[in-house]
């Protein structure tokens, strides 16, 4: 039998009516944005109520690491987002990584990353699953021979990256999807710089006829979808029920879980994904190629320019028909190659002396953002395709392109001088 406030016995004192008050709100509040719920435990009705409520396929809630109906609403809008079918929250991008590699693999796997992989995926690799007896190779990413050859029936895992981190080389995704499913290898994509919007990750041959896309896309909501450089959060998205009840149980078991402020944010943001995602889109592709005409840079690598590695690829996978108005997205990162003649501590005080870029990781947000990198130490070998020198990544936010322009050209005079 279900108990009802009316049956409970009176209440004399302050503290317990207020813990119990009896009000309810109606239920016909509708705004634009929803409701924000935070809990950790839930209420249950009654007792065969809590013995059966299900939160694996969100039927019911049952505890807040499970899903509150914030949280719930928030991955829903993300499945529609990167065209998928269930989706898991996790409190950051890399944990959102980390719960990929910790549900899926065990002592005696080995897993595929490309070369050009987000930094710190391949510092957990190398560190805590090292540890635990799983096996990390690297493969070339714009050679798919390379990660066919280093396939073997070891191999559980592995990991996709469009554009690449950092030299933001564009791999053929189509033909690496295709080894990983002939191989029967489970695959990863890190979506974060396509965003859901650039292309499908579970569509790679839209159109063609031809079912292909990833098993899995993990994202940073920590950049674009937040775009305020104030919330870390990821997401996991598949498509297959099975592979997400694996995830979702290592998941549960990892003690997952994301505040609903924060999920608020998210979803407050994700509205404006799609113009946010091409002002910046905008931005940085005028800024790269103005610093294509600056002899301080040896080479300036952003997908959609046609010198950049993989912009065939970019082409074929984000890019409109011939003939469209649109121009195919391609995120706000560019990095450029700064001639070796200058050396280090030159290139540290042109970062410096930027005034509307400011030092920092990330990107997504508002503002503009600089770091440079010591490629040397990020590869196990420098790739052919590169220039030699010292690379500065820039993550353009929402200033006006003049200014930034502006901005760079000051500070070049540090360089030269």
């Amino acid at each position: 039998m279900t108990r009802l406030f009316i049956c409970s016995p009176p209440m004399t004192n302050v503290s317990t009516s207020l813990i119990h008050h009896p009000y309810t709100p109606p239920a016909d509040f509708a705004a634009p944005q929803p409701g924000v719920f935070k809990a950790s435990t839930v209420i249950f009705p009654n007792v065969a109520a809590m013995r059966h409520r299900e939160w694996k396929d969100k039927s019911g809630y049952t505890y807040g690491l499970h899903g509150t109906p914030t949280t719930f609403i928030l991955e829903e809008r993300l499945c529609a987002l990167e065209g998928g079918g269930q989706c898991l929250l996790a409190p950051s991008g890399l944990a959102a990584i980390a719960t990929v590699a910790l549900s899926l693999l065990k002592t005696g796997d080995e897993v595929l990353l490309p070369d050009n992989a987000y930094g710190p995926n391949k510092s957990l690799c190398d560190a805590e699953l090292h540890n635990w007896g799983i096996t990390t190779r690297l493969y070339d990413a714009m050679d798919p021979d390379d990660l066919a050859a280093k396939i073997t029936d070891r191999t559980r895992l592995v990991w996709l990256e469009a554009a690449g981190s950092v030299t933001l080389e564009f791999p053929d995704l189509p033909a690496l999807q295709r080894i990983c499913r002939a191989r029967g290898v489970t695959s990863a994509l890190d979506n974060t710089w396509g965003a859901g919007l650039a292309f499908n990750a579970f569509d790679l041959r839209p159109g063609s006829g031809e079912i292909l896309g990833v098993d899995i896309s993990v994202h940073a909501l920590t950049k674009y979808p937040s775009g305020g450089g104030d919330v870390l959060m990821g997401s996991i998205v598949t498509r297959d029920p099975g592979l997400h009840l694996r995830l979702k149980l290592g998941h549960m078991r990892l003690g997952l879980g994301v505040s609903g402020n924060d999920t608020e944010t998210v979803l407050r943001s994700l509205p404006s994904i799609a113009l946010r995602y091409r002002a910046h889109d905008a931005t940085a592709r005028a800024l790269a190629k103005w610093a294509t005409g600056r002899a301080e840079f040896v080479q300036v690598l952003h997908p959609a320019l046609a010198d950049s590695p993989g912009h065939a690829h970019w082409k074929a996978l984000c890019a409109p028909p011939e003939g469209s108005a649109q121009e195919g997205g391609a995120a706000g990162l560019f990095s450029v190659i700064i001639d070796e003649r200058y050396t280090q501590a030159q290139v540290d005080a042109f970062c410096d002396a930027l005034a509307l870029f400011k030092i920092g990781y990330s990107w997504g947000g508002p503002m503009s953002l600089v770091v440079p990198y010591e490629l040397a130490q990020m590869r196990p070998r420098w790739p052919a395709h590169l220039k030699r020198g010292t690379l500065v990544r820039f993550s353009v936010g929402l200033e006006s392109a003049a200014d930034l322009q502006a901005d760079l050209a000051q500070a070049l005079m540090r360089l030269a001088g």
